[in-house]
């Protein structure tokens, strides 16, 4: 309704949790501030459209931070990269030389695609309400009350079946990365 006292409250109870969620998708802080103004900018023009019955005003602010991180990803994707010179005019200098490679290499992504069958492997070891939750809660952003909520259970319980989850997951993680301490030392 246009209402710019009710719009600075929003922004003061969301504006954090907004902001770790753009800040998660894209790794960079000032492209991440600028998309959160992006967020604020769309919500201030699409508040009209916001229905209550079909979601809550958190998870609707997540999902728009959500969709305009990613598309500010896919756009810096498909821009070319300017190479700009370094001011040497060495004819045998390679321009791919001297500009640095930012993508991971074979190492990490043996590392990440390690971490990823240890995530995997300790999260079937959860019972599925704490799969669930645990889902809801870090790859959706809803808070344990909206977890509670949406699981139809009450708020403890949910609360509890996270932190036992997490607790589980940590204690399974160390136990895969002693593993691999053990594994790669009896290979050396």
């Amino acid at each position: 309704m246009g209402d710019r006292a009710a719009f600075a409250a929003l922004y003061d109870k969301s504006s954090s949790h907004l902001f770790a969620v753009v800040l998660r998708i894209c790794r960079d802080r000032a492209q991440a501030e600028d998309i959160l103004q992006e967020v604020y900018v769309n919500v201030w023009r699409a508040a009209s459209g916001f229905d209550a019955a079909q979601s809550q005003p958190l998870t609707w602010l997540t999902s728009i931070a959500r969709n305009r991180a990613i598309d500010s990803l896919r756009r810096a994707q498909t821009q070319p990269q300017l190479q700009t010179t370094t001011g040497s005019d060495d004819e045998d200098s390679d321009v791919y030389d001297e500009t640095a490679d930012h993508n991971p290499g074979p190492l990490e992504l043996l590392s990440r695609a390690s971490d990823a069958r240890a995530l995997s492997h300790c999260m079937k070891d959860l019972t599925a309400p704490q799969r669930q939750s645990v889902a809801l809660a870090f790859y959706d952003g809803l808070s344990h009350a909206e977890v509670a909520e949406k699981m139809g259970q009450p708020l403890g319980t949910v609360k509890s079946w996270v932190r036992r989850a997490l607790l589980s997951l940590k204690a399974c993680l160390e136990r895969a990365s002693e593993g691999d301490v053990v594994s790669t030392s009896k290979g050396a």
